[in-house]
């Protein structure tokens, strides 16, 4: 398959989970990967399994010197960004009353600042490597609200506007940037394994976010992975400034 021909991606949070399971779809697919996390160990790990053409950076998404020195490397190694995936992310249990200060701003630097951070950083090698296409990270929970994760639903919430601002932008300045939003239900990742062992109201973890999903799993990263494959590809050009969720029913 080749529906990323020549195509260079670059993805944080590309150690595990659905950043993994999207660097892994892209070189399948004849793109080249650039796999960028704070996690050097698991993400050169993932790097070296998909051989050549792939490449892991370390990055901080809090840090934008950092994002500048990811796009620069791409750039180096592959002659140029066609793509970029925003997939590093947080999660904490929260409300209104008993989230500090230190863990909403920590959530919001990771998963709004971040992908602020992505985006400006990655627009203008994209632009000139002739356009391409952004997708961002968010949740259903950026869709709707939660009691248990105050927090995680407002970071989430600004990552789906930003998504929208940056489309709108690029579409205006005819810059031949997409930029779309994903919106994935629970998926069996290293984020939310915590939870699958702790009781809720009689039952294991597992069971409970199970039982929230309609077609009664977790979803799969790569099943994520699939759809933002699809927006990464010229198969979607027509779609920006769009959600696309992927949750098994979830918000139905």
């Amino acid at each position: 398959m080749s529906r990323l021909e020549s195509k260079v991606v670059l993805v944080s949070g590309g150690a595990s989970g659905i950043g993994a399971e999207t660097a892994r779809l892209v070189v399948r697919d004849g793109g080249k990967a650039v796999l960028a996390d704070r996690d050097e160990t698991r993400g050169r790990a993932v790097a070296g399994e998909l051989g050549a053409n792939a490449l892991f950076v370390t990055l901080d998404v809090t840090d934008e010197a950092a994002w500048q020195a990811a796009v620069k490397a791409a750039v180096d190694a592959f002659g140029g960004l066609h793509g970029l995936l925003n997939a590093a992310g947080v999660g904490v249990r929260n409300s209104i009353e008993d989230c500090t200060l230190a863990d909403y701003r920590r959530i919001h630097d990771i998963n709004g600042l971040g992908t602020f951070l992505g985006c400006k950083a990655a627009i203008p090698a994209m632009k000139q490597s002739g356009g391409g296409s952004i997708v961002n990270i968010s949740s259903v929970l950026g869709l709707r609200g939660a009691s248990y994760a105050m927090a995680y639903c407002a970071s989430k919430g600004a990552v789906r506007l930003l998504t929208k601002h940056v489309a709108l932008h690029c579409a205006q300045q005819k810059y031949n940037i997409r930029c779309n939003s994903v919106h994935p239900g629970y998926i069996d990742t290293p984020m939310i394994a915590p939870r699958l062992e702790q009781n809720v109201e009689n039952m294991t973890g597992r069971q409970f976010l199970e039982d929230l999903h309609p077609l009664g799993r977790l979803g799969r990263p790569e099943e994520v992975a699939n759809m933002i494959l699809f927006l990464l590809s010229d198969e979607s050009t027509f779609s920006t400034g769009s959600e696309f969720v992927c949750d098994g029913g979830l918000t139905a």
